[in-house]
């Protein structure tokens, strides 16, 4: 009977292995790639590290890396200074300013500004030959008077011995070294008031510079300058 009954087990257990008994309810359980699957845990959360991020291509990741930085291989900006060409006189400056509005390099680089600068006078002695002048300085050394001697045409050859911005201060410094034993010297205007007008480029280009080179008889022989 004992074997009897071994043998309907073994029977029933090969037929179930094989899947006969299927239809039955009772096939076994198949271990396959699908199933192992099923059983894991959230099997969309596993990432691999350093990778780029999930559902993203690595060119991806790499495009994104480089807009993150922006200035990326971007060349350094042209470095600027401040330039300046001085001297011009109202009509030379009507000119300059009708040449440089037309140029569209230099749209709102530059500034063209009228300075003005004042009378000068001074003590004068002269006009004095070569022998005068040596002993008028010898005389001015005696007496612990400075001067200085004066190039201006009209004044040449002369001294000046003192240089003042207002007449009256002039008028003022002749009588100091009449007090000193000074005879012969008076007061005379060594240069008159004028206005100029001065070019300035606060922040310039190489470009800019070339494009001021450029402008030929209209900078009327001034070059530019370091502002500094």
């Amino acid at each position: 009977m004992t074997a009897l009954v071994l043998l309907l087990a073994n029977a029933l257990y090969f037929a179930w292995t094989q899947g006969w008994l299927g239809p039955l309810g009772l096939a076994p359980v198949v271990q396959s790639e699908p199933e192992r699957l099923q059983q894991q845990v959230r099997p969309e959360a596993v990432e691999l590290l350093n990778g780029p991020p999930p559902n993203l291509p690595a060119t991806a990741a790499t495009n994104d890396a480089a807009m993150a930085s922006p200035n990326a291989g971007a060349l350094p900006p042209e470095p600027t200074v401040c330039m300046r060409a001085q001297g011009f006189t109202p009509e030379q400056a009507g000119t300059l300013r009708e040449a440089l509005e037309h140029n569209a390099t230099l749209t709102g680089a530059w500034d063209l500004a009228e300075v003005r600068a004042g009378g000068r006078w001074i003590v004068y002695m002269g006009r004095l030959n070569d022998d005068q002048m040596q002993r008028k300085k010898a005389e001015l050394r005696e007496l612990k008077v400075d001067f200085r001697e004066v190039s201006t045409a009209g004044l040449a050859p002369g001294l000046a011995l003192g240089t003042y911005s207002a007449e009256a201060s002039a008028e003022q410094g002749l009588a100091d070294v009449q007090r000193k034993g000074v005879r012969t010297a008076r007061v005379a205007q060594e240069r008159p008031e004028s206005a100029q007008f001065v070019l300035r480029l606060p922040q310039s280009t190489a470009e800019q510079r070339a494009a001021i080179a450029a402008l030929g008889s209209a900078m009327a022989g001034k070059l530019l300058q370091s502002c500094e």
